[in-house]
């Protein structure tokens, strides 16, 4: 019986309290509450659902400013499933490789077109730091591993490059097959020059950032290139971070229709220990307060990004499958949030990460 736990009384999202027998990491049984048998851990007021997933982080410890623990970011914030967006390139990729096989978090990657990563903050302004061999070498060795690739298409990143990064990688998009994260900021180059280079399956992330070069013009209305990108099926990622994410925005993007396709932190040390993201849980508090509703918040943790990732299995909760799962509460308390821009909003109900099962293990947040 010790190889057997029952996480007894979890609330499924639809409200059904249930017992979720977990044998050796395969989940066995759904029981009805205090049926299951085995080991309990008591789940009494909270909600379980797939494990979640967080599209956007930085994961590589040894890098400042973008860096920090795999597990810090993952498991111990509630999320079982992170993808480094970025902080490598071709040349360092193979410790990133090997430090996920060390992680209780699964770990994917966005493969940096620059070859140094985030070992410098401008990378894309030496147009000699895109190898272009160098990606294909790197794609074809950890095939498995990337998941796309990474373009940061902000002033400070590209320098006098201008647009030429994202035009190669395009290119290495299509001759790899591999979709392209882009990061937007500041210009130039212009947000007019930069979205129509996307195609279907690309990412943008920080897509409801405040500053001037954004989706949105002076009225906060959606840009006609953004809604012209969604209709092709570029998706859009949240990367709160630092400094790309606005309640104004934000709002005025629900009003118009322009809502998330996954909710990513784009976490590192500084921000989860500084703000203003601190934790998932505290982003997900955020949308709620934006007024979507409780399914919308976790499908854009859980559903989206799985499918995204062309891995539906990481959004199941379905016996005889490995139990992957992110517990957590909703409870009736007041806190205050914030955001990039120094924003404030006050919630009346606060999501709080409270353990994942992942790798045949339960850990507690």
């Amino acid at each position: 019986m010790e190889d057997r736990i029952v996480l007894r009384n979890v609330t499924m999202l639809t409200g059904e309290p249930m017992d979720l027998v977990i044998d050796q990491g395969i989940l066995i049984e759904i029981a009805g509450p205090s049926q299951g048998d085995g080991a309990v851990i008591d789940c009494t007021g909270m909600y379980v659902c797939s494990g979640w997933i967080d599209l956007h982080v930085h994961a590589f410890p040894e890098l400042e400013p973008y860096g920090d623990e795999i597990d810090e970011i993952g498991v111990k914030q509630g999320v079982t499933t992170i993808v480094d967006a970025g902080s490598t390139g071709a040349d360092r990729i193979n410790e990133l490789f090997a430090s996920a096989r060390e992680a209780k978090t699964t770990l994917f990657a966005f493969l940096n077109i620059s070859r140094i990563g985030l070992e410098r903050v401008d990378e894309l302004s030496n147009l000699t730091w895109i190898d272009r061999q160098a990606v294909r070498d790197a794609v074809s060795t950890y095939n498995d591993f990337i998941v796309g690739l990474k373009a940061r298409m902000s002033r400070s990143v590209v320098g006098e490059s201008g647009l030429e990064p994202l035009r190669v990688a395009r290119e290495l998009s299509v001759e790899t097959g591999k979709p392209l994260m882009v990061h937007i900021g500041s210009g130039p180059p212009d947000i007019e020059e930069i979205v129509p280079l996307l195609a279907a399956n690309d990412v943008i992330t920080h897509y409801l950032n405040g500053k001037k070069n954004n989706l949105f013009n002076d009225h906060l209305k959606p840009l006609s290139i953004l809604r012209d990108a969604i209709a092709r099926g570029v998706q859009l990622d949240v990367g709160h971070g630092t400094a790309s994410f606005s309640f104004k925005v934000a709002e005025a993007a629900k009003s118009h229709g322009i809502e998330f396709n996954t909710i990513s932190t784009d976490m590192y040390r500084g921000n989860r220990l500084g703000g203003p993201v601190y934790s998932m849980a505290n982003l997900l508090t955020k949308f709620l307060t934006l007024g979507y509703s409780l399914q919308e918040v976790i499908d854009g943790v859980t559903v989206s990004p799985a499918k995204w990732l062309g891995k539906p299995e990481l959004a199941h909760i379905k016996v005889g499958e490995l139990a992957n799962l992110t517990l957590f509460s909703v409870q009736d308390q007041e806190v205050t949030l914030i955001d990039s821009e120094g924003e404030e909003r006050v919630s009346t109900k606060t999501i709080t990460a409270e353990g994942v099962f992942a790798r045949g293990e339960y850990i507690k947040c």
